[in-house]
């Protein structure tokens, strides 16, 4: 980082006490509005020093000697100065300095830079982030942490090894050694991406070494559960407790909309008795903290009445007993293969299949979905909401049914 100004003086500084005689020449180096001084090791008496130069005024050798021993001494700050534009380091009063001094500056270590990164966000928790996100990054860290311990043997390294090689190293260990699928490897990158902005933006490494690399995803079967398969699920006789409880809590989203983290969290309290006279769910989204308003279907109601006393749900102040999204996940394969999907189902896809099955294809205005989702751009809920043939075909039936009536 290069400094604003840059300035170089040499002058006499009166000791303590000072009587008379010799006093010491300093040297004062100032860089945007910071200085410091060191001591020149060399002494002038008052009346033979040239404030305008700098210099001992004379011709005599020993004044010689002292001058030039200055202009050995100027020289080599310049050089302390060009050599951290050079290097890309920040250039400072305090850099310059233990440039001359010969003081190397510690190296700064990525997995330090990291935790200092998670312990902040740690503190904001509840403010300006999630637990769910923090914990995300506490991930995000011990892979970071895997891979230096695979490829440099070491637990964390400086940032003078963090370039291009360095990423596309970590990408391969994510996917060839620990079996990660390319989607999850590009999250994992996108954090470790923010920790490398940030010592960007500090200066502490010249450029982006995630520059030209490809964090494109590859697309993913996301199609909602059609109404046959959905049927399937919703009718299926599960004598395992297990995968009842998994299923319930699976269909109430498809009919509720609410993701993981949401459904998660709910407290009885939140759901309300609406304007209508019906029951309905009152929720702040955790992802975009906006308010969601939806009316509770028949479907949902149901399931609420059927753990309103389970003890998990009466002892934590829950509507559901949500177990954690990897075991609900896992759970969803073996459902879907007793149910006889053969495709696999993740738990966000209930979110996809109330926006799209439920909702749209039965025309309920994508104006209302978008609301009840809690999206504040209705550009997501298009994306979620992906138009089926289904309501393609209602759409025209409709239309012809308009062009017959004209005799058109």
């Amino acid at each position: 980082m290069l400094s604003k100004t840059f300035n170089l003086l040499f002058y006499l500084k009166k000791p303590k006490n000072y009587v008379g005689g010799k006093m010491p020449i300093y040297i004062r180096i100032t860089t945007d509005g910071c200085r410091f001084e060191l001591a020149a090791k060399r002494d002038c008496e008052p009346e033979k020093w040239n404030s305008q130069s700098g210099r001992l005024a004379g011709t005599k050798q020993e004044v010689r000697s002292v001058n030039a021993y200055l202009d050995s001494l100027q020289t080599k700050v310049y050089e302390a100065h060009r050599r951290l534009i050079d290097s890309g380091k920040e250039v400072n009063a305090e850099s310059i300095r233990n440039v001359l001094l010969g003081i190397e500056d510690r190296p700064r270590m990525i997995m330090a830079i990291f935790k200092e990164h998670n312990d902040e966000m740690q503190a904001l928790i509840g403010k300006d982030f999630t637990r769910s996100t923090y914990n995300r990054y506490e991930a995000a860290f011990r892979n970071v942490k895997e891979f230096l311990l695979f490829k440099y043997k070491a637990a964390d390294v400086s940032l003078d090894k963090l370039d291009y090689s360095l990423i596309t190293a970590y990408a391969f260990y994510l996917k060839g050694k620990r079996n990660i699928s390319h989607n999850t490897t590009m999250k994992y990158l996108v954090y470790f991406k923010k920790i490398v902005l940030l010592c960007v933006k500090s200066g502490w490494i010249v450029r982006d070494p995630f520059f030209a690399f490809s964090m494109a995803k590859q697309e993913v079967d996301r199609r909602p559960l059609d109404e046959i398969e959905l049927a399937a699920i919703v009718d299926k006789k599960f004598p395992n407790e297990r995968l009842r409880k998994v299923r319930d809590i699976f269909v109430f989203c498809c009919y509720t909309g609410l993701s993981y983290v949401d459904v998660q969290k709910l407290k009885r309290s939140e759901m309300i008795d609406g304007f209508d006279g019906k029951k309905w769910l009152s929720i702040k989204r955790q992802k975009t903290d906006t308010r969601s308003k939806i009316p509770l279907l028949p479907v949902p109601l149901k399931i609420l009445e059927l753990y309103s006393e389970h003890i998990q749900c009466i002892s934590q102040d829950r509507l559901l007993p949500v177990m954690t999204n990897q075991r609900m996940n896992s759970y969803l394969k073996e459902i879907a293969d007793v149910c006889g999907i053969e495709r696999n189902i993740t738990f966000h896809l209930a979110r996809h299949t109330f926006a799209t099955t439920v909702t749209l294809s039965n025309n309920v205005p994508i104006e209302s979905v978008s609301k009840m989702l809690g999206h504040k751009d209705l550009r997501t809920t298009q994306h979620y909401a992906k138009i089926i043939d289904k309501k393609v075909s209602n759409d025209m039936e409709a239309l012809r049914f308009k062009l017959e009536s004209k005799g058109i």
